[in-house]
């Protein structure tokens, strides 16, 4: 049996050098804004795992569904030996990518990355227990920044999952596209996850539940600010929004001021007025259109190899090649 293990790229005087750079920058802005990877504290990832299971939150369960029919057609197409794994998580959607890479009798290598050593811990220990024979090796880093860290060698493919990359903005996404693509070699695979722009009567509500488990992970940033930068934010002056934006065919979190007041935040040295009314962008949520996210990938330097679907059309799952 091969043991877990954990390479650590990233330190909390990183992050805590990072939160600072971007709430500074944020919310000088105007409009103010604050950007998603800030959610995810112990909280927000206890409160993110039960969004994902509301049933207005269609984006997780259709990507399972869809990696459950497809696993083995992506192991029989990639015939990956290591499989790299930005944003991991809790691995659990995961497992079904590296049963049907064992399966298939290819994969000897599985590399989990995300920002949050606690996370990545606890999933390598049951993947270790889960599949002894497979070599698991966590990656602590910001996934923007983990490309140059990944190991070489051998087939490789890596996956970018739930949607995730709809958090950045048309010239981040060209940006980070560009990045895998560099890192990978010609014939090597990048799986994408993505979801697809439908009728925003279904698409905002996954945003905005009935039982309000989004408002709380929302509004969750604000307790972030106040733990690791002494912030003052009180989070009764804030309420949830979620709307779609259709000129740039994305959803739009935001936290709404429900009265004007100041918030001291000692950690930056810091007074930041809030008028009445006053929205602050706490994440975007993209959604593409077939031919535009192929561009994207085209321009990237990837060919298209399968273009998955639900029945509703509501996720894809995208397996792309590597092209020279």
């Amino acid at each position: 049996m091969t043991a877990p293990a954990l390479d650590i790229h990233i330190s909390p005087d990183d992050l805590q050098r990072a939160l600072r750079a971007d709430v500074a920058s944020g919310l000088a802005a105007d409009p103010k804004w604050l950007p998603p990877k800030w959610f995810y504290d112990a909280a927000g990832s206890e409160l993110f795992e039960r969004i994902t299971e509301l049933p207005e939150y269609y984006p997780t369960r259709t990507e399972r569904a869809l990696l459950a029919e497809h696993a083995a057609d992506i192991a029989a197409a990639t015939d990956v030996e290591t499989l790299v794994e930005l944003g991991s998580g809790s691995s659990e959607k995961t497992r079904l990518l590296i049963e049907a890479g064992l399966e298939h009798g290819s994969l000897t290598r599985y590399v989990p990355q995300d920002v949050s050593p606690s996370a990545l811990t606890g999933a390598i220990d049951e993947l270790g227990v889960a599949f002894p024979n497979l070599d698991v090796r966590g990656i602590v880093s910001d996934f923007t920044d983990t490309l140059r860290t990944l190991p070489t060698g051998g087939r490789r493919s890596i996956a970018f999952l739930g949607g995730t990359l709809g958090n950045m903005v048309p010239a981040e996404r060209a940006e980070f596209l560009g990045d895998i693509a560099e890192t990978l070699e010609v014939g090597e695979y990048l799986l994408l996850g993505v979801g697809l722009v439908i009728d925003s009567a279904v698409m905002v509500p996954a945003y905005d539940d009935a039982a309000g488990v989004t408002a709380q992970f929302n509004l969750n940033v604000l307790s972030v600010l106040n733990d690791n930068l002494g912030a003052g934010f009180d989070p009764a002056d804030f309420e949830h929004v979620a709307l779609w934006n259709d000129e740039d065919e994305w959803i739009e979190m935001r936290l709404r001021a429900t009265r004007a007041h100041t918030v001291r935040i000692d950690g930056l040295d810091l007074d930041v007025s809030f008028a009445e009314g006053e929205e602050m962008r706490t994440e975007i949520s993209a959604k593409f259109r077939r031919d535009g996210i192929e561009r994207e990938l085209a321009d990237a330097g990837f060919g298209i190899g399968e273009f998955w679907t639900d029945s509703a059309n509501r996720f894809a799952l995208i397996l792309a090649e590597r092209r020279p």
